[in-house]
């Protein structure tokens, strides 16, 4: 059973506990991410995500990494469009020591100059690292031509010229708009120990009490097209639609069409493009929900010469799906699919976490397991018809990499 409550200060605890096991999973979680940032500080939120593993006024770094080992358990963090999470995954008989250690991690990290400036190469390299591999750039290359200027567009690792300007009164100044009591979950599932909410109130209370202002800025959507060259051996091709936002109950009609259409081996895209045409190694679809919007995205890679056929070939499909539909045998495949991977996701006290939080913080109503297969359950081929008429209605954003000698 999940239970929420609120701090006085605005800051929302949602826990979970799983009787039976023995480990802790706790997440801070913050509703900031490269959404909220700008041309000039374009990676801000995932540059703050690196530094709050090297020290604070009472930790350094190390002292860090050594009390995560010494205790035998794991911790990292994520950045994402719209949140950023520091996690970790520990005996229930550490739970109290490690949040002590996140909370200080969190709200307390020194940002020192000299760190600062080493944790930007790491940064750099990554970005980098990023751009050498086109089936991960592309990505970011559909997102920026899908949503022109609005900072949807921006990439999560963010801009190497906006990076080389932020500084630590820049970071302090962010941190202080965004990292509101307002704006934070803490989510916490498997075995809770005695006495742990007292513990979250009164590490979390000493936020100060502080609302922030809306910071959704209006999204358009644009098919434009993006053509990029690089040293590759292949050319690659992302395509986008305009999907549904989260919390749109159509969610669920449209995650059995994306499994349908390009979401698993036996979808349509990879059982005709690759296994009986041979086109391409990598073929799939995948939607991303955002507070506002989504996107359904479709990435394929083949050679050049047979790039105009791929393109074809996921536009027959796509028309195949407007015209007739998918079948029964199809839904009750994906319905059979989707239940296995609810339970067994469901089965680790880190989903749950990561389940819980992300919908606590982007306040969305917590379904428990058998609600959730239920949701599913009841979608049906009228509905799964009207998502895709929707969807496929529209011209796709266009992004393609294409061998620099070509």
């Amino acid at each position: 059973m999940i239970n929420r409550y609120q701090l006085s200060n605005g800051v929302r605890v949602v826990e979970e506990p799983m009787p039976s096991i023995r480990s802790t999973s706790i997440g801070i979680w913050i509703l900031s991410g490269s959404r909220n940032e700008t041309n000039r500080n374009n990676g801000i939120s995932h540059l703050i995500e690196h530094m709050l593993f090297k020290g604070t006024p009472t930790r350094s770094a190390r002292n860090i990494a050594e009390s995560f080992d010494t205790i035998g358990g794991h911790a990292n963090a994520f950045t994402s469009k719209e949140y950023t999470c520091l996690y970790a995954k520990v005996l229930d008989q550490n739970a109290h020591e490690v949040l002590d250690l996140m909370f200080d991690m969190f709200f307390n990290s020194s940002f020192n100059e000299e760190e600062l400036e080493r944790e930007k190469n790491v940064i750099y390299e990554e970005i980098a690292m990023t751009e050498d591999t086109p089936d991960d750039i592309i990505h970011d290359y559909l997102h920026n031509v899908s949503f022109g200027n609005h900072p949807l567009s921006f990439p999560i690792l963010g801009d190497e010229e906006a990076l080389k300007q932020i500084d630590r009164d820049k970071i302090l100044s962010y941190k202080d708009q965004y990292y509101s009591s307002d704006r934070i979950v803490i989510s916490v599932a498997g075995s809770i120990p005695e006495g742990f909410d007292n513990k979250i109130d009164k590490l979390f209370s000493t936020i100060p009490d502080k609302s922030s202002s809306n910071d959704l800025l209006t999204t358009s959507y644009s098919n434009e097209t993006l053509l990029k060259k690089k040293e590759t051996s292949q050319a690659h091709l992302c395509l986008g639609y305009p999907g549904v936002h989260i919390g749109d109950h159509s969610i669920y009609a449209l995650t059995v069409l994306n499994n349908v259409f390009g979401g698993s081996m036996s979808s349509r895209l990879f059982q005709k493009i690759r296994e009986e045409m041979g086109l391409t190694y990598s073929i799939f679809s995948y939607h991303s929900s955002f507070r506002d919007n989504g996107l359904l995205t479709i990435y394929g890679a083949t050679t050049t010469e047979q790039l105009d056929l791929l393109e074809d070939e996921i536009y027959k499909i796509i028309e195949d799906i407007k015209q007739h539909g998918i079948t029964r045998k199809e839904l009750d495949k994906t319905l059979q699919q989707l239940n296995g991977q609810i339970v067994l996701g469901m089965e680790n006290p880190n989903s749950r976490m990561h389940h819980n939080g992300r919908n606590e913080l982007l306040e969305q109503s917590h379904l428990t397991v058998n609600e959730l297969i239920q949701a599913f359950e009841n979608v049906t081929l009228n509905e799964i018809q009207k998502i895709a008429d929707y969807i496929f209605k529209n011209q796709p954003s266009k992004a393609c990499i294409l061998p620099s000698n070509v």
